[in-house]
């Protein structure tokens, strides 16, 4: 799967989101310029992603016909995030965030545009291996920065609320990107649709400059410690400390790191075994991810409900369960409607989940950290995907899709089942103490 990617009376620097002094209620999101003018532009963002999600892997696919060079690709673009996660969580927690956005996306946006470019003389797969790991740190710095933003666009109580309509809006845009990057690939090229991508990456850049995010106070989170300052790797550790110190964050990383390993590699395996396997066009991936991701739009309507009724242990490892069950299935699917059912029910569960435990995070974790400790997750957890990714497609080449996917499945459903064991399965792990182990 590739990596990519998230005045005028506005309160001073470090002002807690918080009810007024009367006990007025938040203001609803709807009537949040800043959170809606953010939630736009990578709603935008977001249907360009789809463009490189599905033509990257066609790129390769067309110019070598190995999954084994998809799978490569895929696990370095994974390496470079890993790498750069390590120090993205202290220029998150260190600069001015909506800088850093904006950087980011500047930056990619030139980057990605080289892809189309070359390719109108030649196709140079040794480009690939250049623009993919680039295009990669730079999204993993843009995520870290991201995550730390959102607390910061909208009143207190209303994190998970907002992650649900992050994630809603752009399922919704995730739904017509894929069939609109297959139909562009059928008739020009997967060129043409990461040239589409550039130019989504130079829209969120000037939309972002018209957002004005705040910080909130430290009592807002529930820390009331002093600052941390510590420089070189000490800072860099600090994020990892937070992690460990907290039972339900510890366990996450950890079963979240078996989990990546299993479906980093996901998407290159679709799309192979729909274009090999299945013998289907280009268009036939686009419309296999994109009914995916309502999937995804399902999650982001389904999960704020299911956390409050059934508890975040449920819901967390209630998703992941059925993950195993779609992955089990998906290459031993001989049809494309069967085959796009299943990757939406994959999407709709990791959504739940990954909805949950990005509010969790957020929750409790001090905005002055939240960066470092933002960083240090992703790049703990994402560690064992490139090397994941590598191996699946390498096995997909040698014993097939079917045999690789059942082998996912039955992981995954085991690490479900481990999770049981762990305090995840604490409805409101939130309000776990920090010195709590069970």
């Amino acid at each position: 799967m590739w990596i990519r990617r998230g005045p005028r009376g506005r309160p001073a620097e470090g002002e807690p989101l918080a009810r007024d002094a009367a006990g007025e209620q938040p203001r609803p999101l709807w009537r949040n310029r800043n959170f809606n003018v953010f939630l736009s532009v990578q709603t935008l963002s977001v249907v360009g992603d789809s463009f490189s999600t599905l033509a990257m892997p066609l790129l390769v696919l067309h110019a070598t016909g190995s999954i084994v060079q998809m799978g490569l690709l895929t696990g370095l673009a994974g390496a470079a995030s890993i790498f750069t996660g390590i120090f993205a969580g202290v220029l998150a927690d260190r600069v001015n965030r909506r800088a850093l956005l904006i950087a980011c996306d500047l930056v990619r946006a030139l980057v990605y545009a080289l892809i189309p470019l070359v390719w109108l003389f030649s196709p140079q797969i040794w480009l690939l291996y250049v623009v993919v790991p680039i295009g990669a740190a730079l999204g993993m710095v843009f995520q870290v920065a991201y995550v730390t933003v959102v607390p910061g666009l909208v009143d207190e109580g209303q994190i998970m609320k907002a992650n649900s309509r992050l994630y809603g809006t752009y399922s919704i845009a995730s739904i017509m990107g894929p069939v609109l990057a297959g139909l562009v690939s059928a008739m020009y090229g997967p060129s043409a649709a990461i040239a589409a991508d550039a130019g989504s990456f130079a829209v969120s850049a000037a939309g972002l400059c018209f957002v004005r995010p705040r910080l909130r106070s430290a009592t807002a989170v529930g820390d009331a410690s002093p600052p941390i300052s510590q420089a070189g790797w000490k800072d860099v550790l600090v994020g990892a400390r937070f992690l460990w110190g907290h039972p339900a964050l510890r366990s996450l990383t950890v079963l979240l790191s078996f989990l990546t390993f299993l479906t980093l590699g996901l998407t290159d395996l679709i799309i192979f075994h729909l274009k090999h396997d299945l013998g289907q066009p280009d268009s036939a991936a686009g419309y296999v991810l994109a009914s995916a991701a309502v999937g995804s739009m399902a999650a982001a309507v389904f999960a704020g409900f299911a956390r409050r009724s059934l508890g975040f242990g449920a819901c967390w490892i209630g998703s992941y369960a059925l993950c195993g069950v779609a992955i089990s299935f998906i290459g031993l699917s001989a049809n494309v409607p069967t085959v796009a059912v299943l990757a939406t029910v994959f999407l709709f569960c990791r959504g739940t989940a990954g909805i949950c435990s990005m509010s969790l995070r957020q929750e409790v974790t001090p905005d002055r950290l939240l960066g470092r400790v933002t960083s240090a997750f992703w790049t703990i957890h994402a560690a064992l995907g490139p090397i994941g990714a590598a191996l699946l497609t390498w096995g997909a080449a040698r014993f097939g899709v079917a045999v690789v996917c059942l082998a996912a499945g039955i992981t995954c459903l085991a690490i479900a089942l481990c999770a049981t064991l762990t305090p995840i399965r604490h409805p409101r792990p939130e309000l776990l103490p920090a010195e709590a182990r069970k």
